[in-house]
């Protein structure tokens, strides 16, 4: 698992679909769960659903927390 993708996770909406412009910590299990059953997307998009998916279904959302609201390194750089 990639710290980075950990915090695309509380940084990147969903770009398409039911919960367009929910981040992507933010969706429901269900519709996480959907995806598992139906396929996830190509990409980026894609895999962070699938690592989004894996962390709710372990119980593991607390990870999160601490992300939240944090500045990305490119905010901190400029």
């Amino acid at each position: 698992m990639n710290p980075e993708d950990l915090q695309r996770l509380v940084t990147l909406e969903m770009p398409f679909g039911k919960h367009k412009g929910t981040l992507i910590a933010d969706l429901p299990g269900n519709y996480l769960t959907w995806f598992a059953r139906e396929g996830f997307p190509s990409g980026e998009i894609g895999r962070l659903l699938h690592l989004m998916h894996e962390i709710d279904h372990n119980g593991l959302s607390d990870l999160l927390k601490p992300l939240r609201n944090r500045p990305s390194r490119r905010d901190v750089s400029q």
